[in-house]
């Protein structure tokens, strides 16, 4: 007779990962390090010991002269967690395997591929004797993506991820609490915690609420974190927010209002 799961010493189950993108456009840790700094204004809980995946493919060229050990320990004092590298050069694969970190090939999160594109040939030139091809039947449409619904409280410490899809939550978001989406998110109640949209990179994603008050937010990985309160103007009423160009705006809802 086969033992159930808890009575076996270890069980295995699949499970969601989030990771923060840490894109580098430097290998100077100096450079690194003030960036780093002035984009956490000194708040030692921004990053509150988030997985990090470093993708060096803008410095390809100069990715051999990063010291990955100064830099794991360097991103380790911000507390995010490095897991694993992308768009790395083939040749920097062995090194940085042997300090411990995967190569991401940004789809499973595990280099599947050695990191090489195939090239696609060009289609073959058509005589002009030759009849037209039949004409291809129209694809037919993808099954849209329902949006994640939640209906309890958001507590301390609870992390929801609407991968791929839009997050509705109708009870309050607590502090403590993170909603985190590839789309938009809507609460339709108090936001009180961290909320994070279009996290895959999606920067039209928006964050509605019917109050807002939160401690963190982020469009597309632009953050911003309200430590010294939240608007007045937008303050506890039903608001949005969105990315403009580079910076976080939010407005009411009954209107348009920059912060």
């Amino acid at each position: 007779m086969p033992k159930s799961p808890s009575s076996l010493p270890i069980e295995i189950k699949i499970s969601t990962v989030v990771a923060i993108s840490t894109i580098l456009h430097s290998a100077d840790p100096i450079a690194i390090d003030a960036a780093l700094k002035q984009m956490t204004g000194g708040v030692s809980d921004f990053f509150e010991d988030e997985f990090a995946v470093i993708d060096v493919a803008g410095i390809a060229e100069e990715a051999g002269r990063i010291d990955w050990e100064a830099l794991v320990a360097l991103l380790k004092k911000y507390r995010l967690n490095a897991v694993a590298v992308r768009g790395a050069p083939a040749a920097l694969h062995h090194v940085i395997r042997a300090h411990d970190l995967f190569l991401d090939d940004g789809t499973s999160g595990l280099q599947t591929n050695g990191g090489r594109e195939r090239e696609v040939p060009a289609p073959a030139p058509v005589e002009a004797a030759e009849p037209a091809p039949a004409p291809v039947p129209a694809a037919a449409p993808a099954a849209p993506t329902l949006a994640m619904i939640v209906d309890t409280p958001v507590r301390a410490g609870q992390r929801i991820y609407a991968r791929g899809t839009d997050l509705i939550v109708t009870a309050v978001v607590n502090n403590g609490a993170e909603l985190i989406a590839d789309g938009s998110i809507h609460v339709y109640a108090p936001l009180h915690g961290r909320a994070l949209a279009g996290a895959s990179g999606n920067a039209d994603a928006r964050i509605f609420a019917l109050q807002l008050q939160p401690e963190l937010v982020s469009i597309a990985g632009v953050y911003r974190t309200f430590d010294d309160g939240f608007p007045a103007d937008v303050a506890r009423q039903p608001a949005q927010i969105r990315l403009v160009g580079d910076r976080i705006d939010i407005s009411s809802l009954g209107s348009a209002i920059r912060s």
